[in-house]
């Protein structure tokens, strides 16, 4: 069976900047996070993809983990960069459906939840930490111009321990108590419109 970390190879042959081949790494460590899964994350198999040598990511990135580090730490920026844009078009809306989405997506099917599992699960225990100041950061600068009286941080912990939960336990938990699968992201759109007091909690 073919390795799929190797399948598909986009050679890089003009001359880049050591900037934009750190950046090219990045896209082909996400594209095999999500892909193939953390395991697949290696300086070998990002080098491979992106026609690079191994000592040439080793360069930029030190290490593997140096790498899945890198990696999370420029999905920790995108996740809370999508997240902010949703949340100033929920208060809109009054809804918060598509925050809730955005929300279970970056740490399910965008691999953030697997690759932060991973690393703590390999003895990284600092792995969410670049997540986590990211919230923090985007918790705040949100609730300077919030509405006193909404729960912001509360709301925060709960949406994001819900999504990290979904995306390494979700689908079998949903199986086993024979519920639709996207029965999370409902309770967790249910808590956060009881939370400002538009509907009952689930």
């Amino acid at each position: 069976m073919a390795d799929h970390a190797t399948m598909t190879v986009t050679p890089l042959r003009r001359r880049l900047s050591p900037e934009e081949s750190r950046e090219a790494a990045l896209e082909a460590a996400r594209a095999l996070l999500v892909e193939v899964g953390p395991q697949a994350v290696t300086l070998k198999a990002v080098a491979g993809r992106i026609g690079r040598t191994h000592a040439n990511l080793l360069h930029h990135f030190g290490s593997a983990d140096g790498l899945q580090k890198a990696l999370i730490e420029s999905m920790a920026s995108r996740i809370v960069g999508t997240i902010k844009s949703a949340v100033l078009r929920a208060r809109e809306r009054e809804d918060p459906a598509e925050v809730v989405d955005l929300t279970f997506d970056a740490f399910g099917k965008n691999g953030a939840g697997a690759l932060a599992s991973w690393m703590i699960l390999s003895g990284d225990e600092d792995a969410l930490d670049p997540i986590l100041t990211a919230i923090h950061d985007l918790v705040e600068e949100l609730a300077q111009d919030n509405d006193p009286g909404a729960p912001i941080h509360e709301e925060t912990l709960q949406l994001v321990l819900m999504a990290l939960g979904d995306a390494l336990l979700g689908a079998p938990m949903a199986r086993a108590l024979g519920l639709p699968r996207d029965k999370a992201r409902e309770l967790a759109r249910a808590m956060l419109l009881a939370d400002r007091g538009k509907l009952p909690a689930a």
